[in-house]
């Protein structure tokens, strides 16, 4: 039997490819104060803080983190509105 790890629906992309810390987290900041509670967020960036930067930020704003993973030196961070 399979097991297949359910994959959430994207409500909004943000792409911060060559931002550097802080703009990614200002940047998804604004876009989750425009979204609504349980949507989903995904923001790509390109800088190496920025995993632990979401993490952090994740906890001290009560969203969730759904998943981080790095695909070819981009970060991929999927955050759910709280």
């Amino acid at each position: 039997m399979e097991t297949r790890v359910e994959q959430p629906v994207i409500d909004v992309d943000l792409d911060t490819r060559g931002l550097n810390c802080p703009l990614p987290i200002l940047k998804a900041k604004k876009a989750l104060a425009q979204m609504q509670s349980g949507q989903v967020l995904r923001v790509v960036s390109t800088d190496g803080g920025s995993v632990k930067d979401f993490q952090a930020f994740a906890r001290q704003t009560g969203n969730t983190m759904v998943e981080q993973k790095t695909e070819g030196g981009e970060y991929h961070h999927i955050l759910r509105r709280r």
